[in-house]
């Protein structure tokens, strides 16, 4: 019949496509995943939360127990966890602004320090030795050399015999190594050095640096300085009786007139230093302990003088005997410790050599002058002598033990 419908075969039967949106989840599917995803995400997180905890405060390690009966039984101890280190010990006062707790007392002077920590350093040491310190009073012997130190022997021989009553600082130039036998006071006392130039600020700098190492060793009562061509016209125990024993310092200060003096003034340094308080005076000096700490301490008149006293101002014939002539006066005794022969004139005093050193020479060194010591006149007022060359070394081996009667 022509009306009549057919039915298509399967093999003919082609379905339509999908609809596209058909293909996307229904909001009702979705709203199912959303407890996985915030799930997940809180997993997430307490992950990394777990992992930036460990990486701070790592777990620490069970402790490992031992058997406590020798019949192992079951009952277990502990180990004893180890002790903490005990603190450092502190180096700066907590109750007051002068007393170390501790001292620095360094062996070994070789360790380096910026000049302003180690001055800031010895700024707060003790002004005194304490009544109650077991330790025995010292002279630091600090020796400003260009090289090094040509008469240590004669030195040794001084000090032999008298160990824990001195101490030994040598400031030789920048590299220079200083070589001693291990049984000579010298050995192993250089300080850290800078360039020293004569007629210079930096003199000034290496006695002061010389000071402040010296004042770390909180047994150092007085300080004595010194050049490699100093020696010592006493036996030890004279001049450690003579610094110890001294109410004052010695620290040569002089209201000199004329060019050489007053001449060297400059008016810039006014109303700091006026030129009634300008002094001139040799740098080898003795000082006690508190004047020791006042001068590592001053910042006003050093920084003056480095920056006015120059030319034909010579910083370290004026820079201390100004400095304690201003604010110091009545602790000094306005002379020096240290014998120098100005009687042939120039600038540079007289140099001794082999041939001078006799037997008579030396006594004569040490005899035939008056001063006041503790208010009082007296017969030593040197206790050393310079400038005495390298080649002088033998004979003053040879005659001085005798003449100074040294041990």
């Amino acid at each position: 019949m022509k009306n009549e419908k057919r039915s298509p075969s399967p093999s003919s039967f082609h379905p339509l496509p999908p609809s596209p949106t058909k293909l996307l989840p229904s909001p009702l599917r979705l709203l199912r995943l959303v407890p996985f995803l915030l799930l997940f995400a809180s997993g997430v997180a307490l992950g990394f939360a777990l992992f930036f905890y460990l990486y701070q405060y790592p777990l620490q390690p069970t402790p490992a127990y031992t058997i406590s009966s020798p019949l192992l039984s079951p009952t277990r101890t502990p180990q004893q966890p180890i002790p903490p280190p005990p603190p450092a010990p502190l180096l700066f006062p907590i109750s007051n602004g002068t007393a170390l707790r501790t001292f620095l007392n360094l062996p070994d002077v070789s360790r380096y320090m910026d000049d302003r920590e180690l001055l800031r350093m010895a700024s707060a040491a003790p002004r005194t030795l304490e009544k109650t310190s077991p330790n025995v009073p010292k002279v630091a012997f600090m020796f400003l050399v260009r090289g090094g130190v040509p008469l240590a022997p004669l030195w040794d021989e001084f000090f032999h015999g008298y160990q824990g009553k001195y101490s030994v600082y040598v400031h030789s130039s920048p590299g220079f190594e200083l070589t001693a036998p291990s049984t000579s006071a010298f050995h192993g006392r250089n300080i850290p050095s800078k360039a020293v130039r004569w007629g210079q600020f930096s003199m000034v700098e290496a006695e002061r640096r010389l000071l402040a190492n010296a004042l770390l060793d909180g047994s150092n009562s007085r300080f004595v300085l010194l050049s490699e061509s100093c020696i010592p016209i006493f036996n030890f125990t004279t001049v450690y009786d003579y610094l110890t024993g001294s109410e004052k310092s010695f620290i040569g200060s002089s209201d000199v007139p004329g060019p050489a003096g007053r001449g060297r003034y400059n008016p810039r340094m006014r109303p700091e230093v006026t030129i009634d308080r300008w002094r001139k005076g040799a740098q080898w000096f003795g000082m006690d302990r508190g004047l020791a700490v006042d001068v590592v301490s001053d910042k006003k008149y050093a920084r003056l003088f480095r920056r006015l006293c120059k030319g034909s101002c010579y910083p370290d014939e004026h820079y201390l005997p100004t400095l304690v002539s201003t604010k110091f006066w009545w602790r000094n005794s306005n002379r020096s410790l240290t014998l120098v022969d100005w009687s042939r004139g120039g600038p540079h005093p007289a140099r001794f050599v082999g041939s001078n050193v006799t037997m008579d020479f030396l006594r004569r060194l040490r005899s035939g002058r008056k001063c006041e010591y503790n208010g009082k006149t007296a017969r030593i007022c040197f206790l050393f002598a310079r400038k005495f060359a390298p080649n002088t070394l033998e004979r003053l081996l040879k005659f001085a033990p005798k003449v100074m009667q040294f041990n």
